[in-house]
Order: structure tokens, then sequence, then C-alpha cells
């Protein structure tokens, strides 16, 4: 087993991936930007390294950077956690000629399977369903024109190298396409330094499902049920169930879907964790859509149903061990939902909201668990992505879930900067929702349809920066002392405000 693991990101991934690291009894080794000096990831590790200034690409994507901090410690292996670059066959390879283990698949199983247009090929190739589109990227707008007249408007344009909704823009026209494909290649440029692009009919109203597997370099290669990902907002994902609402009321859907994964994984021949997302139209037909070839943000909602640690078996499969689980060992029991916490303004169109948090409530109780990377005290930094923590639930069914994540997020409290908390309250009391009735444009039709409030309690705000105010004065000098010893202060305003 390995001695010694660096991280290669932040944020709670960085912190979810050393507390793992820290259960296995190996030492870990945070590396940050200057912007992410006091970040709780770089408090938690054994070794921190500082890469560089706060942009990404000064410091988190410096393939060169990381190697050499990771060459001068020590360290056997390196875990990317997802973003940045978890990604990257570049980066896998510079590990490899360093003699350190990347935690994730083989680099040329990163290449099939990370460019979406290659993916397909693939999916193609072994009878896999997939959305009717390009299989090359666009070159030629005339091209990109009659395919489209081909497939029929709308039509959705993708960035070839990546995810996330970046590089991804909706046409419905012709006198849209070229303009589209110009703005769709731009931010994919920018978001992945490949400005490719492909193009692929839109599924309307869609679910957005996905196989989690995870295989080891033996040749063992298991599927460990679906997630449902439907509620997002721009592309992103928000909310993640397990299992699916409606793959738990068609068991032959899992088994289906679960087995074309595992198929396209064992023609690329990968190990490690994966993910495979597929769309599923209004008749249950799922299409194989793309690949994530490492472990994803929603991972735990997984983690709960099926009582395994992912982290952990990647790791032991890193290390060249076997999976100790085979397909009829995995069971799935009860149901599991998660919220992504953001700092962001839901009245203002999502933006991000940075500032310095004046006090953290964190919920806790029976099947809760919190996946966080935030302190009292801690500024939410501009210069990245501003999820701040996943907060997850599980129960013996989806209602009682339902009812345990609203109580959870009633009792979730972040003061200082603006978080989507309380619209994710709103989301689980609406009776769609509740019904399973998901689709991937359900937030913006909530929104158009209901118009939510959406608002951050002023009153317990403004009782908590008076308290931090007074206890900063009072234990000067004592880091996130203030944030501590105002719990009354704050108890005593959160109860006014629910009054």
């Amino acid at each position: 087993m390995f001695k010694k693991i660096l991280v290669a990101n932040r944020g709670e991934i960085a912190v979810r991936l050393i507390r793992a690291i820290r259960e296995m009894d190996i030492k870990s080794v945070a590396v940050y930007s200057t912007a992410d000096r006091a970040a709780l990831h770089v408090r938690m590790a054994d070794e921190a390294v500082c890469l560089g200034a706060a942009p990404s690409t000064e410091s988190y994507l410096r393939i060169d950077k990381i190697i050499a901090a990771a060459r001068e410690l020590g360290v056997d292996a390196i875990h990317p956690g997802y973003g940045f670059l978890s990604e990257n066959a570049d980066f896998a390879e510079a590990c490899e000629a360093a003699g350190i283990v990347f935690i994730g698949p083989a680099p040329d199983a990163i290449r099939r399977m990370g460019s979406k247009t290659a993916a397909r090929k693939m999916a193609i190739s072994i009878g896999a369903p997939v959305v009717p589109g390009t299989e090359e990227p666009i070159v030629d707008p005339a091209n990109a024109r009659e395919v489209a007249r081909q497939i029929g408007y709308p039509v959705l344009l993708k960035a070839a190298a990546g995810g996330g909704g970046k590089g991804m823009r909706r046409v419905d026209s012709e006198a849209d396409l070229e303009g589209a494909i110009r703005d769709a290649s731009s931010e994919a440029e920018r978001a992945f330094s490949n400005s490719a692009v492909y193009i692929e009919k839109l599924v309307e109203r869609p679910r957005h499902i996905e196989i989690q597997i995870i295989g080891d370099r033996h040749g063992n290669m298991i599927h460990l049920g679906e997630r449902e990902c439907s509620i997002q907002r721009r592309h992103q994902k928000v909310i993640e169930e397990c299992p699916s609402p409606l793959v738990a009321a068609h068991p032959e859907m899992r088994a289906a879907m679960g087995e074309a994964a595992l198929n396209i994984a064992r023609a690329v021949g990968y190990y490690n964790a994966g993910t495979m997302e597929f769309l599923v139209d209004a008749h249950r037909n799922f299409y194989f859509l793309e690949m994530n070839t490492r472990l994803q943000v929603e991972h735990p909602v997984t983690e709960l149903v099926t009582a395994t640690d992912l982290v952990r078996m990647q790791i032991e499969i890193a290390a060249g061990g076997k999976l100790r689980l085979t397909q009829q060992d995995v069971q799935w029991r009860g149901a599991a939902i998660e919220c992504r916490i953001y700092a962001e303004d839901p009245n203002n169109g999502f933006l991000p909201s940075a500032g310095k948090m004046i006090h953290v409530e964190r919920p806790t109780g029976p099947g809760v668990r919190l996946d966080n990377g935030i302190y009292p005290g801690w500024t939410v930094p501009l210069e990245y992505d501003p999820l701040l923590a996943k907060l997850a639930v599980w129960a013996e069914t989806r209602e009682w879930a339902i009812d345990r994540l609203k109580r959870v997020l009633g009792e979730y409290y972040v003061s200082g900067i603006k978080t989507n908390v309380t619209f994710f309250r709103q989301i689980l009391d609406d009776p769609e929702f509740r019904a399973g009735r998901l689709h991937t444009g359900f937030i913006d039709e909530y929104l158009k349809e209901r118009e939510p409030e959406v608002k951050q309690n002023p009153e317990y705000e403004a009782v908590a920066a008076l308290a931090a105010a007074v206890f900063s004065v009072k234990d000067k000098g004592k880091p996130c002392s203030g944030a501590k010893s105002s719990s009354a202060w704050l108890a005593a305003g959160r109860a006014r405000s629910m009054r």
C-alpha cells in the first residue's frame, strides 16, 4: 500500500480525499494556490505545498509544479479528485513517467473516453444506443448546417473535450447555428484549451441518469447502479439521487443500462472508477451521452445506498488490489439525495457570492452526511467554482429522504455570503419533484412558473454579523474564536427569525 498520497485538488473534494487517506493510515500532501493558503484542505493535510498564484493556470493546472512537489516530498501516488487535471491524459502520463501512481484510469482510456466524439464512436461500435449527431468535431459550418437539417432542430452544440455545461449551446434554427458554433467553441477553448464542438439532436425534457462503474487491473468490473441527476441549472447538476425514482420502478432498466455501461468500459480496457452518463426520453429509451473518467461530485449518494467507499476502492485498485465485491454482492438499500451547496445568489441568476463566512451551522442526525470544505472565518475566493459543500441524506424510502433533507437544510446556516440552501428547500416541496417527475429543464420551468422568493434571512445575517464583530474584538488574534463563541447569539437570532 502507498505511504504518501498527494491530493491534486482543492475544496470539499480535497477534504473528502484527505479523510479517506487518513483512515487508511497513509500520509497526505495538499497543494494550494495563494488564494487558498488558509483553505480547510491545507489545514487538514500532513504536508502542504504552494503551487503559485490564484489563477488555476498558474497553480492547480500546472502539471510540472505538481509533479515536482510530489517528487520532492516522496509521494507514491496522486489522486486528482474531479475537475482540474482529473481527466487529463497528459497528467496521468506525467505521473507514470515520474514513477508516481495516478489514482485513476490509464492515460489511453482517458484519451479514448475523454473525447466526447471518440466516446460516441466507441459506443456506436459496440452497439450501444447514442443520441443522433456527429461523430467528428465540427470543422465546416456548411457541413454543420447539413447535419442539423438531417437530424432536425432543435440541436445541441457540445464541447468535445469537457462537460459541466461549458461549451454547450441549444440551437433552434439555422439562422442561429453559425453564431452559436463560434460562442460554444470560444467557451470550450477557455474551459478546456480545446475549441472542438460537435452536434447532437436535442432530446426534449430528458432525464439525466448515470451509471457508476468501477474495475480493477485484474479484469474485474462491476456497476453500482444509477444516479438521477436531472435537477440542473445551466447544465450543472445541483440535486442528485440514488436510486433514480424512474429506474427504481423499472428494475430491468438498471440491468440494461448497467450492462451497456460495462460493455463500453470493457471495450477500452478501463479500470478504476468511472461514470457512464445517459439521457432517457419519455418512453424510457436511454442513449449514451458521455463518460467521465474520474470520481463524480455526486458519488456520496451511491456510497450511502450501496454501503461502499469509492475513494478507498480507488486507492486499493491503484495499489494493485482486486475488487472486494462481485456484481452479485452489490445491493441497493433505501434512498439517498444530495444537494450541492454553492456560494451563489439564486435571486441574481445564481451568480457567485464571494466573501467572508461569519458563521456556519452544520446539521447532524441519523443518515446525514456533509462533505464540507469550509469553516467560519474563511473567505470564499472569486477565482474558483463556488461549491462549498455537499449535503446528503439517506433514509429507507425516497419520501423519507426528501423529508429528512428538507429538515437538515433548515438547520444548515452560512452567514456572510449568500447560498442556494433556501432554494433547495423550495424545490423539495414541489409536487412534481416529490412525485419523481423530473427532467433536465425542471429548474427553468420551476423558476418560470412559480417565481419563488429565494431570500437569505436578513435578521439572522444581522445577528451573526453583530456577534462576529463583538467576539472578534474580545478574542482578537485567535482565528475563528469569535464565530465559535457566538453560538448563543446566533441561536437567539435564528429563533426570532423562525417565529
